[in-house]
């Protein structure tokens, strides 16, 4: 069968074509997007207020399909800032200090840590989370401040952020713009992220013990390490003694005690998706409102208010970007008919999917290509240093090659997001792990300098590995 393409279908593709074109440069894209809605809605709708209100609309549909993952964010960050001003993350995590008494053990130590703890808090929140009892502590053995930085990085920003298995944010903007199940694009990222973190983990430890003894490494230090810092600037000890030691122990124990039995809850009733987030979500919420009501008591309806506040701010700043773009691609799929109804040939499954019939008919694609295509894709999206803001684009471009070579669109797809957040969520791009670098006093330049080389060799390992399971 020959897919008939139309001029929507064109106009699409370009605006896709000039949106990496644009992230290659490093330019922001919310222009280039809206101005892919306005056009595609001119054609659909040959009508100026149904092309101008296309962009609102689609605005509003982006957001109705990310609201799930911009409310759980911001919950955990919420819950977060009580947990670091009140001085229960310390609590938490000091029984485990004890067995890092090694420059190895600290950065490995610190790295699985960071990820156990980044899979439930986010890895920017658990950066402040983990930094004032963990660092200290690494460096007292021997570990440098940018090898910290470096374990804090790949283990939360790459492994953690990549996967995203607790709060399933990464996987349910990719799977909606691949139009698949979240479960689907989970279960396939599985081996990818297994070998893209021990590939670059491995690699980046022994990068570093080899400069040790060379001689040639570079600490990176711009400035002495204090207590870690949230992102309204607090101290991270501050608050201290709002609870009492008995109290913040008791806290420090049911807290993981309640997540280990929400993790445990979605095993045995088979919650997966937004179930599963609400769950941790509805939780959190009920931790942070009994912590700050004990912390702060007379004052604590008020303080609650400001946690939220906190959080919710967090949450927008860093999905603002993310909405254009996500409104611009979710048009290739479900979005197009939501937003302007039937106006695609009638044997028409969406723009992705017609432009992905019509490229197999013409183009011979196979898992090759497609494998290195979503792996370049992904990491441009991550290049303007939000690994959220392109993985939608990742999501699409995977439908279209899943497409058109016939199977393997959910491996394309988590290679796409495991690519794009590798790059852009915190690992080698400097203003986008500046978090990690602050809290370890180093430079972000450095510091992207040490993870460039890991990451782009887990990166080629993991995408050969992705070709053979396609």
């Amino acid at each position: 069968m020959v897919m008939e393409l139309t001029v929507l279908h064109w106009v699409y593709l370009a605006f896709v074509v000039a949106i990496i074109g644009f992230m290659v440069m490093r330019r922001d894209t919310t222009l280039i997007c809206i101005a892919g809605i306005l056009g595609i809605g001119i054609l659909a709708t040959t009508t100026i207020d149904g092309s101008v209100s296309g962009i609102f609309n689609s605005f509003i549909y982006a957001i109705k399909e990310l609201i799930n993952t911009i409310l759980i964010i911001s919950v955990i960050v919420a819950l977060s800032r009580i947990l670091i001003r009140t001085g229960i993350n310390e609590i938490m995590i000091t029984p485990l200090t004890r067995f890092m008494k090694t420059p190895t053990l600290a950065f490995w130590g610190i790295g699985v840590i960071m990820l156990i703890v980044s899979l439930f808090f986010w890895p920017s929140p658990a950066v402040a989370l983990i930094g004032a009892v963990l660092l200290p502590v690494a460096m007292r053995v021997g570990l440098p401040a940018l090898g910290a930085a470096v374990a804090m990085n790949l283990f939360g920003h790459g492994i953690a952020l990549s996967g995203d298995y607790i709060i399933q944010g990464a996987p349910k903007l990719t799977a909606d713009a691949a139009g698949l199940p979240v479960p689907d694009v989970m279960q396939a990222s599985i081996p990818l992220v297994i070998v893209m973190g021990v590939v670059t983990t491995v690699t980046a430890f022994w990068m570093m013990r080899r400069d040790q003894r060379l001689g040639t490494w570079n600490d990176g230090i711009i400035a002495p390490v204090d207590s870690p810092k949230d992102a309204s600037g607090e101290a991270g000890s501050e608050g201290g003694d709002l609870l009492s030691l008995g109290t913040k122990r008791l806290m420090a124990v049911l807290i993981p005690l309640l997540y280990a039995a929400n993790v445990a809850a979605m095993f045995l009733l088979d919650l997966q998706g937004g179930e599963a987030t609400a769950l941790i979500g509805g939780t959190s919420i009920l931790i942070m409102l009994a912590i700050t009501m004990l912390a702060h008591r007379g004052k604590g309806l008020e303080k609650t208010t400001g946690y939220l506040i906190e959080g919710f701010l967090f949450g927008f700043r860093v999905f603002g970007p993310v909405i254009p773009i996500a409104a611009f691609f979710y048009l290739g799929d479900a979005g197009f008919f939501a937003m302007f109804g039937e106006k695609l040939p009638e044997a028409s499954a969406g723009i992705v999917n017609d432009l992905g019939v019509a490229l197999a008919g013409e183009v011979p694609v196979n898992g090759v290509v497609g494998a290195v295509t979503l792996t370049v894709v992904g990491a441009i999206t991550g290049l303007d240093g939000s690994g959220f803001s392109g993985i939608s684009l990742a999501g699409s471009i995977a439908q279209l090659f899943g497409h058109a070579i016939g199977s393997g669109v959910d491996t394309l797809t988590a290679l796409g997001q495991v690519a794009a957040i590798w790059v852009g969520g915190g690992t080698i791009i400097p203003w986008a792990l500046i978090p990690a670098a602050a809290i370890c006093g180093v430079s972000p330049f450095e510091l992207a300098r040490r993870n460039l080389k890991p990451v782009l060799i887990g990166l080629a390992v993991t995408t050969i590995v992705a070709i053979f399971l396609i």
